[in-house]
């Protein structure tokens, strides 16, 4: 594995797998935070590392991996500019070189867990962006965040709030040459289909999605789409078949036998 030059950003060193005696916490450790603010002051002027060290140091150590991510989202927030384009920017311009075919890291990528929840958390609303739509840079965010981790914890986020952009975003993702973004696209938001399932078909704008998904996807899933996301058009059609709402766009509306 090629690790990212000293004087470049880095990421703190990890294992394969969890060891005895250890947790997935102690990925988010003080190494980590050491990094991160290496990271961002090599793009930010100004930042204030020391600041940002206490500040995430505080309160870290009893906290899950999860919880570590947030905690450090948060305090992403606080030091960098207040505007959410500005500083999600600021994020992508630090990362490591994204991984390539070949690249295992192990469990190293859950350093970009806070990145992946500081889009969760900031990347939906536009009044943290000067009100202007955060949606664009926030899928820029996430295309290049999968490309090191992933972004199903927050593309999911974006399926719930957005659903036909997201949805149809993801469908152009379908066909990228990167196989980490094809991941995205199988496993984002996925885990509960009938709750991704009854947004769609609740938001009129949606409706033609759900149609792309009847008459669209089983090609694309005959080729790059694994099983996940067949689940979830599956639980999209039948909910929408459950209201009628499909009658208009296809002939007949009842359930076609799985194939």
């Amino acid at each position: 594995m090629k690790h990212p030059a000293s004087d470049g950003p880095r990421i703190p060193a990890a294992p394969r797998s969890i060891q005895k005696g250890s947790s997935l916490g102690d990925l988010l450790d003080r190494d980590a935070v050491d990094c991160l603010a290496h990271n961002i002051s090599l793009v930010q002027a100004g930042f204030d590392r020391a600041s940002f060290r206490r500040a995430a140091l505080k309160g870290l150590a009893p906290l899950a991996i999860l919880q570590r991510g947030q905690h450090l989202a948060r305090v992403l927030r606080e030091h960098l500019p207040e505007r959410y384009s500005e500083a999600i920017l600021i994020l992508l311009r630090s990362l490591t070189p994204p991984l390539s075919l070949t690249d295992d890291f192990g469990l190293a990528g859950f350093f970009y867990l806070p990145h992946v929840s500081f889009v969760a958390t900031y990347g939906l609303d536009a009044a943290g962006n000067g009100g202007r739509d955060p949606f664009e840079i926030s899928m820029e965010a996430q295309y290049e965040l999968t490309r090191r981790f992933s972004a199903e914890f927050s593309m999911r986020q974006f399926l719930i709030c957005w659903p036909e952009r997201t949805l149809a975003r993801l469908m152009q993702w379908t066909g990228d040459p990167d196989p980490h973004v094809r991941r995205l696209c199988a496993c984002a938001g996925w885990r509960n289909e009938e709750e991704v399932a009854e947004k769609l078909v609740f938001s009129l704008s949606a409706i033609p999605v759900v149609g792309a998904l009847r008459s669209g996807i089983g090609i694309l899933l005959s080729t790059s789409i694994p099983a996940r996301l067949a689940a979830a058009r599956k639980a999209v059609l039948d909910f929408a078949d459950d209201l009628g709402i499909l009658s208009g766009l296809h002939s007949g509306s009842r359930r076609q036998p799985a194939p």
